[in-house]
């Protein structure tokens, strides 16, 4: 290949000093019109406040950015749109007093991923060592909202969650659905030398097989969460953890082996509670407990009305009530608003053949796109 001649090279100059001109100018214009938008967001900040609103609204937030997402033109993905505007919400909420939420920590976990996802880097985000401290947290209002797991795709539910909510009159408000990449994170970025791994049981059940095949007979042990492990891997040279790449960053960890997980499209659900009733948005869940009087075909009598109402039910289990010997509650997830006519005659006729039942929440479905476009390097995402 020949070398360019400088006409060539000026002529690139020329064309790349212009776009970066552009791309100037609209920086420009999108700090303006960020601006503009904080001074908005700032007054209907304190239009709630003087009419003792709530400050922060899932449906409206749900219903934005499914209109910004419907409306983009590309080339941004809707993934990488939806995060942008999930930090501009924030920040701007923050003007007024930034919310503060609650998670299952330590800092690094993957509930602190989802947290951080859903509220922004502008919310204060406190970390909490079990999820009864969360929700007590939040009952108490030291805290406006709380994040908790609730099931994984591969491993089921989280017992834990369901537990709280049976003593909780908190609501289920938002939530939030996290594509889960597990890495083996150690001091080095490889895997020599590593004689144990650690990590919470529900990562290591998530990547069995692949431990099998590659770490033999190396010994896994359990510790209270995959943040944990980070920390104990990164005091040990031995060691190594299943954790997330946030979690590794945060503990000075490198991967030395990328999604090890057993199953591609592993996903983590989170729930966001807190005291809200939301009106419906189109786009919704209910979900709600009940215990059943014991009697021949009991739970189908109380289930049918679902199918004949062309309601989906997405979840059920099964829970002991821990107030009688084998006694049980069930808690499902369907498709649809309580205020809807047809979710509320299955609600009424179900409640008939309860001896117990209350509705967790109606709350936006959360998205399926939660996944972001590759960032950029530093370079490209410049220009």
């Amino acid at each position: 290949m020949t070398k360019p001649t400088d006409d060539m090279e000026l002529s690139f100059e020329d064309a790349l000093g212009e776009l970066r001109e552009g791309i100037d100018s609209v920086d420009n214009q999108l700090v303006r019109l960020f601006s503009e938008r904080a001074q908005l967001a700032k007054r209907v900040g304190q239009l709630k406040s003087r009419y003792d609103k709530e400050a922060y609204v899932p449906e409206r937030e749900h219903r934005l950015l499914n209109r910004l997402m419907d409306s983009n033109p590309g080339p941004m993905p809707n993934g990488a749109l939806k995060q942008i505007y999930k930090e501009i919400i924030s920040a701007c909420l923050s003007l007024e007093s930034p919310l503060q939420v609650v998670y299952l920590g330590p800092e690094g976990t993957f509930t602190h991923q989802a947290t951080k996802r859903h509220f922004g880097m502008s919310a204060q985000l406190m970390p909490r060592k079990g999820i009864t401290e969360i929700f007590q947290d939040v009952e108490c209002k030291r805290a406006e909202y709380g994040v908790v797991p609730i099931e994984n795709s591969t491993e089921g539910v989280v017992n834990p969650t369901l537990d709280a909510f049976m003593n909780s009159d908190l609501a289920i408000c938002a939530e939030v659905l996290l594509p889960v990449s597990h890495h083996l994170l150690t001091q080095s970025g490889t895997s020599g030398g590593v004689n144990k791994v650690y990590s919470h049981p529900q990562a290591i059940a998530q990547c069995r097989e692949w431990l099998q095949r590659h770490m033999g007979d190396i010994p896994c042990i359990d510790v209270s969460s995959t943040a944990r492990a980070a920390q104990l891997a990164s005091e040990d040279p031995s060691a190594a953890a299943i954790a997330s790449e946030l979690a590794g960053h945060i503990h000075g960890l490198e991967p030395a082996h990328r999604n090890i997980e057993d199953l591609r499209g592993n996903m983590t659900r989170f729930l966001v509670i807190g005291h809200q009733d939301l009106p419906p948005t189109g786009d919704d869940r209910t979900s709600l407990m009940f215990a059943l009087k014991d009697q021949p075909g009991v739970l189908y009598d109380a289930l049918a009305p679902f199918a004949t109402l062309g309601i989906n039910m997405s979840r059920i289990e099964s829970r002991p009530s821990r107030r009688k010997a084998w006694e049980y509650l069930f808690f499902i997830d369907l498709v649809g608003h309580r205020g809807e006519e047809n979710v509320a005659t299955a609600l009424k006729t179900l409640s008939e053949s309860c001896q117990f039942m209350k509705v967790l929440g109606s709350y936006p479905r959360g998205l399926m796109n939660e996944e972001l476009a590759t960032p950029a390097g530093p370079a490209e995402g410049a220009s």
